[in-house]
């Protein structure tokens, strides 16, 4: 895999609950994280001292946060809409001859800034909500 271009990690939320998904307008950054806890079980009769880890337990958790420029557009207002609802709709996550990640987020955070000589920007921040799904491009 060669470089890829940033402009193609895409962020789409689906807009209607129907399944088709639109890339949520004026983002210039974002950035998709997985973590997954560990469940630490060494004792005192674990091998040399080692830690050891329980296979296949702990939270698995994932969040996405982008920023970029406020457009009013009708994935702004779907945007902020789900944060004062406290919904959780599918989103999905294109990420560049990887794969695309889909599933369940909520809206944790909407940040609008903006200076009397520039652009308004946002920056907003979703959290997994459920579990999710890969499919490799």
């Amino acid at each position: 895999m060669g470089a890829q271009n940033g402009k193609d990690l895409l962020v789409k939320v689906d807009m209607t609950g129907d399944g088709q998904f639109q890339t949520i307008a004026g983002l210039r950054a974002t950035r998709v994280s997985f973590n997954a806890e560990s469940v630490d079980v060494t004792s005192l009769d674990s091998q040399g001292g080692w830690r050891e880890l329980l296979s296949g337990a702990g939270v698995k958790s994932a969040a996405i946060s982008g920023s970029g420029v406020f457009r009013d557009a009708g994935t702004d207002e779907r945007a902020r809409q789900l944060f004062f609802d406290g919904e959780t709709p599918d989103f999905q996550v294109v990420i560049p001859d990887f794969g695309i990640v889909e599933g369940a987020f909520q809206v944790t955070g909407i940040d609008y800034a903006g200076s009397h000589n520039g652009e308004a920007t946002y920056e907003m921040a979703l959290a997994s909500a459920g579990a999710l799904s890969f499919t490799a491009l």
